[in-house]
């Protein structure tokens, strides 16, 4: 989408709870100091948004979105059990944003070094569907609990295109397919018989092979580095990509992106985090990579070059870092530092 030009290009910017707005405003703070070219429009969601409208997803959200097809959100807060449905699993929905792209890598040497792999996770289909529902047994109406997962041909096909793809475009090697096709024959043995169906398509170009998803868990841990690109179910892919999280520092330091044919949504995907909220102390990391994430996205390479190359300089040269990386720089802190690197 797009070329590197002077135009503008409106975008809906929802701050999000917790420390969502906080997270935003410093990641709104860089992307101006780089001469980024979003026209932003401002929404509210989540809880905010309940707490003003009764609604944590207002139409206007969803308009806003409608017209501008591309978003930037912060972390919404998801009621554990109760309460409302979740914001992020209802957007993707409505805009079909089938593909959800989680990179991880390494940025701060640690635990584990020279991480780069990229998650690709089927966003709309698999047990996410939640067509959930209770039997009742004698006096418990909640005796048995059922689930019941969706995955149609055509969209494992579709999501299998777009990490091959993905591939090609962006020069990695290899896609592994995860699944549990020895257990959930059907369910994730279609995912597997799809993805290897498209996998033909790219022979010569990129190389495939498969691993059940427990087997893939350790094997993360044990050695991650055999890894180039996950293409993931809904389920294992919203499991695994906390984990590489994990290899790399955690939450923070990791972008995610909803991608549909109409939409595209970027987002921090750590959780808005209220214990620490207002105290400016968030890691704005995740989001500013998402935001550079934004920027491939329309065709600005340039400044997402110079954003994460930012990002690396003020945590590996300037050696400043917020709590959770070790260090002791508050949101603030962290941000003024890099302006005055991308600046």
């Amino acid at each position: 989408m797009g070329t590197a030009s002077a135009e503008r290009i409106p975008a809906t910017l929802i701050p999000g709870d917790g420390i969502g707005p906080e997270v935003t405003k410093a990641t709104v703070e860089v992307l101006d100091a780089l001469g980024a070219p979003f026209a932003w429009e401002t929404q509210i969601a989540g809880m905010a948004a309940v707490d003003a409208t009764g609604d944590p997803l207002p139409a206007a959200v969803l308009e806003s979105i409608r017209r501008n097809r591309l978003a930037l959100k912060g972390p919404l807060t998801t009621p554990v059990g109760g309460g409302f449905r979740s914001v992020n699993v209802r957007l993707r929905e409505e805009f079909k944003l089938y593909a959800n792209l989680r990179p991880a890598k390494t940025l701060i040497p640690g635990r584990y070094e020279n991480i780069d792999i990229v998650l690709v996770r089927e966003n709309i289909e698999g047990l996410y569907v939640a067509h959930e529902y209770f039997v009742p047994v004698g006096a418990d109406p909640r005796a048995v609990a059922v689930s019941t997962g969706v995955n149609t041909r055509e969209g494992c096909r579709r999501i299998a295109r777009f990490a091959f793809e993905y591939a090609v475009k962006n020069g990695r090697k290899k896609v592994t397919i995860v699944h549990k096709a020895n257990v959930l024959k059907a369910l994730t043995g279609i995912f597997l018989e799809a993805a290897r169906e498209v996998a033909q398509e790219y022979a010569g170009r990129v190389e495939v092979d498969d691993r059940i998803v427990d087997a893939c868990a350790m094997q993360l841990v044990l050695n991650p580095w055999q890894f180039d690109m996950l293409l993931c179910t809904n389920l294992f892919g919203d499991i695994l990509s906390d984990q590489l999280a994990g290899l790399i520092g955690g939450l923070g330091m990791t972008p995610g992106a909803n991608i549909g044919d109409g939409a595209a949504i970027f987002e921090a995907v750590h959780g808005s985090a209220p214990d620490i909220a207002g105290k400016g102390v968030a890691n704005p990391v995740s989001l500013m990579l998402a935001a550079a994430m934004m920027l491939d996205h329309v065709g600005r390479q340039d400044l997402s070059a110079r954003l994460r190359s930012g990002i690396e300089a003020t945590l590996l040269e300037d050696k400043v870092r917020t709590r959770d990386l070790g260090g002791s720089a508050s949101t603030a802190e962290f941000t003024a530092a890099l302006l005055k690197r991308v600046a």
